[in-house]
């Protein structure tokens, strides 16, 4: 049953990763990331291809073993939490209250991003 759920998630996650690689606001590589994370306790054949795809696996790989997000994927991602709380300002027009917690929350999330590092670290000779 667990292995089961499992790979439903994972399915699930990797749907809406492809979905997300075509429509600009949904991300793809979160997807892919936790695709892995559920085929990795069900499905080890189904997470060796997505950490060997060429194009999905080197984010997922460096996610995994350093916590890294490519600066590219930083500025997409902090652009699309400014341009989702202005649409939600703009066409929810919510209380000042929850506007300003749905700030706090995206002003967060931002934080966390832009603190990961952008790269793996390269090994240093150290003598």
């Amino acid at each position: 049953m667990r292995r089961t759920t499992f790979k439903i998630l994972g399915a699930g996650c990797l749907g809406l990763g492809i979905v997300g690689a075509f429509l600009p606001l949904l991300p793809s590589t979160i997807f892919f990331i936790l695709a892995a994370a559920c085929f990795a306790r069900s499905s080890p054949a189904l997470e060796a291809r997505i950490i060997a795809h060429p194009v999905v696996g080197p984010p997922v790989v460096a996610w995994r073993e350093y916590g890294a997000i490519p600066t590219r994927a930083k500025i997409f991602a902090v652009t699309g939490m400014a341009v989702g709380f202005g649409v939600f300002v703009f066409s929810a027009n919510p209380d000042l209250w929850l506007a300003i917690a749905v700030a706090v929350f995206m002003l967060a999330c931002a934080a966390y991003v832009l603190s990961r590092p952008s790269e793996p670290k390269q090994p240093t000779l150290e003598n």
